[in-house]
């Protein structure tokens, strides 16, 4: 009798299913490093060009074209969001009348896990759903004119009891001591497709951190915070690769100066802004003549005008990170950042997979700023001759990174190394 009546409850299960929604994958966050708190999320599909926004207790939910999301249809005034549940789930539903409601959790067996019973006036009520192991549910709700139904999927490893709190409404008498939630972090919502490549871009008041990663399942994403300020209170966001820490923005510390007049070594740090406007290094960060860059040292990896913990980059550390990033003729693509906004057209095999994130500041020459949005070119720390230095370029039409020396007189967009 207990067979035919669990193959019951299970056939019952899937007749009722009449709605394929999206499942895919949970994605919660943490922080590490200088600071554990994390403020804000802001995360972008390199892929597809959606992105949103989610509050550091957030968790990222990607749907994906499986799974099934409720039962009933979708007038069933029995609700329950985010389904699957990682860790909580909210319940909510309609009571048609005043009076005492049943409210009972089950696993696929028939098993009641945990019920409660209480009274609750008409209108809308939520309970908050927690402590399931990893498997499939079905909720039930029942009252004095109403009974509904639905299933739930649990993708957390609770090694608890199955709890029902209420979580909304007024005028209830708990029966068996449910004490009130107070707090629950939301689930965002955002489209996936397997293989997708997501950029994750979390702040934490001075700090800021990278991510990139293409998800295959349920994880946590940890953001590493490293203090990155400078002088002049610009705080710039970090990124993990390899074994390196770097700037992923482009520094824009000093004073504007006119383009057509050489940095000097007069106690001031100075940079360039193409067309002399500041609004450009706002976004596209200064450039700075190699001298003034280093701080008028010549010790490749000195300090120079990077902030307090980086250093600058020498040529063999570029070389470090486009190893990391596979060193062939696509490494550029991977240091890109995606689109056209700050890139002309057609921003040749941009993928920004690295999270370095390069903007194309152009460079300053003798005669003033040139090629905004066509080119970034990046200094290293290391001299080539005496009048010359290394440096890195990348293309708005091409996918490759060029490695050149070039007079010192220039001036090129700076990206710092963590020590």
């Amino acid at each position: 009798m207990n067979g035919m009546r669990n193959l019951s409850i299970i056939i019952l299960l899937v007749l009722g299913v009449v709605k394929i929604h999206a499942q895919g994958y949970m994605i919660s966050f943490a922080g590490s490093g200088d600071t554990t708190a994390i403020g804000s999320i802001k995360v972008y599909n390199l892929t597809s060009g959606d992105s949103v926004t989610l509050n550091g207790g957030d968790i990222l939910h990607l749907k994906t074209a499986s799974g099934i999301d409720k039962l009933g249809n979708e007038k069933n005034p029995l609700q329950i969001y985010p389904n699957p549940v990682l860790d909580k789930s909210v319940l909510a539903f309609s009571a048609a009348g005043k009076g005492n409601a049943v409210i009972s959790v089950l696993d696929m067996s028939g098993t009641v896990l945990r019920e409660i019973t209480v009274f609750l006036s008409q209108g809308t009520h939520e309970f908050l759903i927690s402590g399931l192991n990893h498997g499939m549910y079905l909720l039930k709700v029942s009252g004095p004119a109403y009974a509904y139904s639905t299933k739930l999927v649990s993708q957390g490893n609770s090694e608890g009891e199955a709890r029902i709190e209420y979580y909304s409404g007024n005028k209830i008498q708990l029966q068996k001591g449910i004490t009130q939630a107070k707090s629950l972090s939301s689930t965002v919502d955002m489209n996936y497709t397997g293989g997708d490549l997501l950029l994750y871009k979390s702040v934490s008041g001075q700090y800021s951190t990278i991510v990139t990663d293409i998800p295959t399942g349920d994880k946590t994403v940890t953001f590493n915070f490293v203090r990155c300020a400078d002088a002049n209170g610009h705080k710039y966001a970090s990124v993990g690769i390899g074994t390196q820490t770097w700037m992923a923005q482009n520094l824009n510390a000093g004073g504007m100066i006119l383009d057509t007049t050489n940095q000097s070594n007069n106690g001031l740090l100075e940079k360039y802004c193409y067309e002399n406007k500041e609004s450009n290094c706002d976004v596209y960060g200064g450039l700075y003549q190699w001298d003034e860059m280093m701080n008028y040292d010549t010790v490749p990896g000195s300090q120079g005008i990077c902030p307090a913990g980086w250093h600058l980059p020498t040529d063999a550390e570029w070389t470090v990170l486009l190893n990391n990033l596979g060193g062939d003729s696509t490494v550029g693509a991977n240091l890109k950042e995606t689109g056209t906004t700050h890139w002309a057209w057609p921003n040749t095999g941009a993928t920004n997979e690295s999270g370095f994130t390069a903007l194309p500041g152009g460079y300053r020459y003798y005669s003033g700023t040139l090629y905004l949005t066509d080119y970034a070119v990046f200094w290293s720390s290391s001299e080539s001759l005496s009048a010359g230095a290394w440096y890195r370029q990348l293309y708005f039409n091409y996918a490759y990174v060029t490695r050149r020396a070039y007079t010192k007189s220039n001036g090129f967009s700076v990206r710092c190394l963590k020590n």
